[in-house]
């Protein structure tokens, strides 16, 4: 399996898992910047990453991040929704009863 490297010379197998990819960022710019990293600073790896790919690599990890993308905005919407229904019930059960 073919391997890309951070810029601090970690090595990340290219096997079509996003999440390896996302973990090793986090803990690369995040953690290793103790949390004090910029947008440029994670723009900067992940142009150093993509760099490294082929065109089918990129497009195997593109259609993987518009996934995770989506599962992300369904969650984000769902969990509205139920804050939404949540606070209704609870203004419901305090209003008094008439």
């Amino acid at each position: 399996m073919r391997t890309i490297k951070t810029t601090t010379g970690v090595e990340i197998a290219l096997d079509g898992d996003m999440m390896t990819v996302l973990e090793t960022l986090y803990a690369e710019v995040t953690v290793r910047l103790e949390l004090e990293r910029t947008y440029e600073d994670m723009m900067r790896e992940i142009t150093h990453l993509v760099g490294q790919m082929t065109d089918e690599e990129l497009r195997t990890y593109l259609v993987e991040s518009f996934f995770l993308n989506t599962v992300t905005y369904e969650n984000e919407r769902l969990s509205a929704y139920v804050r939404r229904l949540a606070e209704k019930a609870k203004h419901l059960a305090d209003a008094p009863e008439a």
